[in-house]
């Protein structure tokens, strides 16, 4: 493996930093509040998904208890 000197190093990362193609601000906007619907959407679900499996075994348990 090839050694490299840290100013080298530190030269060859500016030079790719300034290739990358930043988002914008409102995408970045955009992303984080899509983001947050679908969390809150995917939270809903699941809780709601936890209540009723509850709900099925508090009930199994139920007809099955002496």
């Amino acid at each position: 493996m090839a050694r490299t000197s840290p100013a080298k190093f530190v030269r060859q990362v500016r030079g790719e930093i300034s290739r990358i193609t930043w988002a914008t601000r409102k995408d970045t906007l955009t992303s984080t509040i899509t983001v947050l619907i679908m969390v809150v959407i995917a939270s809903l679900f699941f809780f709601a998904a936890d209540s009723i499996i509850s709900i099925l075994i508090q009930w199994l348990f139920g007809i099955f208890s002496f």
